[in-house]
């Protein structure tokens, strides 16, 4: 057994321990399954509730993560476990980060002090971490699809059970969902969609849905119909079995006067219920057990809070949604040393970059989906809203939505998170470099991000982009080259852009300095050398700069170093004569090295007939999970004490240096 889980074991004993003789929560202490939450009597789920939220507050506000999405589904959460069968019965928590009370109460309370840290538990649903974890989720608007694929394969297996999905409002807007919800309604399934109603994503909800929801919500005349003919009924079901049946029915056509529309989610076939109270746990739990005798597809629309019972979250959602430490007595944020006096975070340099080019440029628009605090495009929303537009969780539609604004001559910044990006690569082909249409994609989050985890990780976009013909791929290693990246992509002679950046703080303090134009495919040297060369790309030359400071090889060995800039095109020129000069090589990136930048460099060398060692440092072909990004760059190979052992690897024999 090694040190580190004998010590992981010492830890949780002792936390344990500690639980038991505070007796803080006299009910939580005792639910280590669903099974344990079944033996309790509903009218104690209001107390395991209060403990749950309580144990959350204690714990994120120490070990940071997603805070007011937890918050918001505590009841919902103990009503599912208590009304539903799990593992049995199938949960899948759509994005995945309102699943802290369900990690909780599934086995995980005394190991959640390591949520989202390097070797802990994951911030999000892992198949492979629990049973009870029914479907990864990461990414938004997956639920619904996940879960018609399980009810449905059930149905063909013979197997009975519930399967719910649920997705906030938020995710609702994603097309994955709508085909989800277009499908289910015409397949004879017992899925249920539970739809949490908050308002609210990460930023507040945007769109025509949500106005939709919002007038379903505050109907008053309908819902106390509903409330009391559905209540009357179910007092004469016993005696007429069919009576909440044609209860339905008649219920379908007075919605339509009432609210002047149609049901959205009947005319998809499913039998709606609600909304009803998201925080009032034993009707929940009543709710959710009565509907699992109804058959077909159903949606259940629950309203909740985001950040329920946390006074500071509930008023400040957005903050709150991961707002790093904080002090649970008061809501204040702790700040970092290492937050003060330092270089500016990349997502700031672009937010103030395109406000500062959009006053210069009034074809340039700003694009988002779902994300303008989390991207810093509301730098620009707050002073030009109407040339901003956030679209709501849709990144495929943010891409075509760009292309539409390209083709009448505007200059649209659609910034993604790389990792969303995936989600419209047929977009970025079909509908923007085929066509060879001017739209600036800014990728925030380029590389490892940390403590999100492989459904975050932006580690694929350099080599998913590079492929596409007429694409420009650039990666920035600091702030200057942001901004000059994004200053060369809106004068307009240069077609579809790429620009990838890193979640964290840029290298620099005095990066606010003058545009200057980085022609597409030239490439910098920043040391000079004559035995191995470095090639990197993006801020991971940051990286190598780091290990050439610590590396005291002068006068034995000698090192160049490059910042190649853009990984399309690559500077051929410059390539001809590194590798005319040198017989060693190493890259460097924050990506997959698989069809990545090293890649793209051997590539060349292939295709020039060069025969020499390089040798590629990279995210290896595998998926990586959370951790800092100082610990996976090192788990991946690529931090400087790696950099430092690459070169060593490649000095020939009886060539001696050391490390100052």
């Amino acid at each position: 057994m090694s040190t580190q889980t004998i010590s992981l074991r010492i830890i949780n004993f002792e936390r344990f321990c500690f639980y038991r003789m505070t007796s803080k929560y006299p009910f939580l202490e005792k639910i280590d399954s669903p099974a344990d939450l079944k033996k309790l009597k509903i009218e104690e789920l209001v107390q395991v509730s209060q403990e749950l939220r309580q144990f959350i507050i204690d714990e994120v506000s120490n070990n940071p993560g997603h805070f007011g999405a937890s918050l918001g589904v505590i009841e919902l959460t103990v009503a599912l476990h208590y009304a539903y069968n799990t593992p049995f019965d199938k949960i899948i928590w759509d994005v995945g980060h309102q699943a802290y009370a369900h990690k909780i109460l599934t086995g995980r309370r005394d190991q959640f002090h390591t949520n989202r840290k390097y070797k802990g538990i994951s911030g999000f649903p892992q198949m492979n971490e629990s049973e009870y974890d029914a479907f990864g989720t990461g990414h938004a608007s997956t639920s619904i699809s996940a879960a018609l694929g399980i009810a449905v394969a059930d149905k063909k297996k013979g197997i009975k059970r519930n399967v719910a999905a649920v997705i906030g409002d938020g995710s609702l807007t994603g097309g994955l969902a709508f085909e989800g919800l277009n499908n289910a309604g015409i397949e004879n399934t017992d899925v249920l969609v539970v739809l949490n109603d908050n308002n609210i994503s990460i930023d507040p909800s945007v769109g025509a849905l949500k106005e939709y929801l919002v007038d379903i919500t505050t109907s008053k005349t309908y819902n106390r119909f509903k409330n009391d003919i559905w209540n009357v009924l179910g007092k004469i079901n016993k005696i007429a079995p069919n009576a909440r049946e044609y209860a339905q029915k008649l219920e379908n056509g007075i919605k339509s006067i009432l609210l002047r529309q149609s049901n959205l989610f009947e005319a998809l076939n499913f039998r709606y219920f609600g909304p009803i109270d998201g925080h009032d746990v034993l009707h929940v739990a009543r709710i959710l057990d009565d509907m699992k005798n109804i058959p077909g597809p159903k949606l259940l629309h629950v309203l909740t809070k985001k950040g329920k019972g946390f006074k500071q979250a509930e008023l400040n959602q957005t903050k709150f949604h991961a707002p790093g430490k904080f002090n649970k007595d008061t809501g204040e944020i702790v700040k970092l040393k290492s937050d003060l006096a330092q270089p500016p975070l990349f997502q700031d340099v672009f937010g103030i970059t395109l406000l500062e080019l959009a006053k210069k440029n009034e074809k340039i628009i700003g694009i988002t989906p779902a994300m303008p605090t989390g991207c810093s495009l509301k730098i620009m929303m707050d002073e030009l809203p109407e040339r901003t537009f956030d679209v709501g969780i849709a990144e495929q539609h943010a891409v075509t939505f760009s292309a539409g604004l390209a083709s009448q001559g505007l200059i649209p910044f659609c910034n993604i998170y790389s990792s969303f990006m995936q989600r419209s690569y047929d977009q970025v082909i079909h509908d923007v470099a085929l066509q060879k249409l001017g739209v600036v994609f800014c990728l925030d989050r380029g590389g490892l991000v940390g403590s999100d985890g492989a459904t975050h990780h932006g580690v694929f976009d350099i080599a998913y982009m590079r492929s596409i013909p007429d694409l420009i791929v650039a990666a920035p290693m600091d702030a200057i080259e942001l901004r000059n990246m994004m200053y060369t992509a809106q004068l307009g002679k240069y077609g579809p852009f790429s620009i990838r950046y890193p979640k964290g703080r840029a290298q620099r303090v005095d990066w606010h300095q003058p545009f200057s134009e980085l022609k597409p495919g030239k490439a910098r040297k920043l040391k000079e050398g004559s035995d191995i060369a470095i090639l990197s790309i993006g801020h991971a030359g940051n990286l190598v700069q780091e290990a050439l400071k610590r590396l005291n090889t002068s006068p034995v060995i000698s090192i160049a170093h490059y910042d190649l800039r853009y990984a399309k095109p690559l500077d051929e020129e410059i390539l001809h004569s590194i590798f005319k000069q040198f017989d060693r090589i190493i890259t460097v990136e924050d990506g997959t090295i698989v069809g990545g930048f090293g890649s793209a460099v051997i590539e060349f060398m292939c295709e020039n007939a060069y025969q020499i060692q390089v040798k590629r440092l990279g995210v290896p072909d595998r998926f990586i999970d959370q951790g800092t990004q100082s610990e996976l760059y090192k788990e991946c190979g690529f931090d400087p004490d790696s950099i430092i052992s690459a070169i060593r690897s490649l000095v020939r024999p009886g060539v001696l240096f050391h490390v100052g």
